[in-house]
């Protein structure tokens, strides 16, 4: 067994880490550091506030600060949560800075700020970010400000690594892993079962147009992101046939996609990862969607199938073809490719090739 590593593992400050997760970073960083504790690891997460207890969180400061009169008065003074969130990940910096060395063997920065990156050549330690996003111009600059940034990049995917190439040439590709304990295989049914943050990105309106056309009941689950999206795009189309059955946590959503015949994924945008997809194939169920972002890279034929993007009706036309694969196949795909054990692996060699 590896040497235990004290590990500050940084959230983002923008959701609480918490069942029911508000979105896939949420339930990256929850699964992560549960399971870097449970390998005899110390991990301290800095996470928004009202984030699991359990996982042994400092509540990244999360407030306002307390700017003067002149201050708030300046024209180019941003919104208030985007001041607040810069306050709370420069104090975090800071702390870090002045007494991280004595309390961690490596800095894990899981959020989709600028400053840890911006301030990581102020630390004594070694700094880990994982690339969850395409790029963004923020991070871009905080990468390219430095003559030599010091930070080892992770990258959810190859189509992420490819993304940020110019700015992250070295990023290394470590895959979100799923638990194929906590998601096991279920029974299949006569349903199809959609999943994720109901926002106009992630196309839940093109899902319930697909499964309508191949007349087939949806079931679709996650929290409400965009409330008028939801009202004038998903609200029309639930009835019989399409139902909303809520923001469930974990082992609800588990029961709700192991009970289905097939899972539809319908990105409008390039998905970094697709976290759906390999908890979908980790219960079992076959997956059809979009063609977008790293969607390949998880589905093999055995598994899914693919429509050009933003099409429903290809989508539809699939959907026969795949609620007949094999769902021990879909199973096995899970556990080859997308496993909790392997991402947890690849992590801990990176943060002991590190440290070392």
């Amino acid at each position: 067994m590896s040497v235990p590593l004290r590990i500050a593992l940084i959230a983002s400050a923008r959701f609480p880490v918490r069942e029911p997760f508000a979105g896939g970073l949420e339930a990256h960083t929850w699964t992560l550091a549960k399971t870097l504790s449970d390998r005899g690891h110390h991990v301290e997460l800095f996470a928004a506030p009202g984030s699991d207890p359990a996982l042994g969180v400092r509540e990244l400061p999360v407030h306002r600060p307390v700017l003067s009169t002149a201050a708030r008065a300046d024209i180019s003074m941003p919104d208030a949560w985007w001041m607040a969130e810069h306050h709370a990940y420069l104090q975090l910096m800071l702390y870090l800075a002045r007494d991280g060395r004595e309390r961690f063997h490596v800095v894990h920065n899981n959020s989709l700020h600028h400053l840890p990156v911006a301030m990581a050549s102020t630390l004594r330690q070694p700094v880990v970010t994982t690339l969850h996003t395409p790029p963004t111009p923020w991070l871009e600059s905080a990468v390219q400000a430095q003559d030599d940034c010091p930070v080892t990049f992770a990258a959810v995917s190859a189509h992420t690594a490819a993304a940020w190439h110019a700015t992250a040439p070295a990023a290394r590709v470590v895959r979100n892993g799923v638990d194929t304990r906590m998601w096991a295989p279920g029974p299949g049914g006569p349903y199809l079962v959609w999943s994720g943050r109901l926002v106009r990105e992630k196309g839940a309106h093109l899902a319930a147009e697909a499964a309508r056309q191949a007349g087939m009941p949806l079931r679709l689950a996650g929290p409400i992101g965009d409330r008028r999206y939801f009202a004038e795009h998903l609200a029309p189309l639930l009835g019989d046939d399409i139902s909303y059955e809520g923001h469930l946590d974990r082992h609800a959503l588990a029961r709700l996609v192991g009970g289905a015949a097939a899972a539809l994924v319908t990105p409008c945008w390039d998905e970094p990862y697709g976290l759906v997809v390999a908890e979908a194939l980790a219960c079992g169920t076959p997956v059809c969607g979009f063609d977008r972002g790293a969607l390949g890279e998880i589905l093999t034929p055995d598994c899914g199938r693919l429509a050009p993007a933003d099409d429903a009706a290809a989508l539809a036309a699939l959907i026969p073809e795949v609620v007949r694969l094999d769902r021990r196949a879909a199973r096995e795909r899970a556990e080859r490719f997308c496993s909790l054990d392997t991402m947890a692996d690849q992590y801990t060699w990176l943060y002991e090739e590190l440290v070392a």
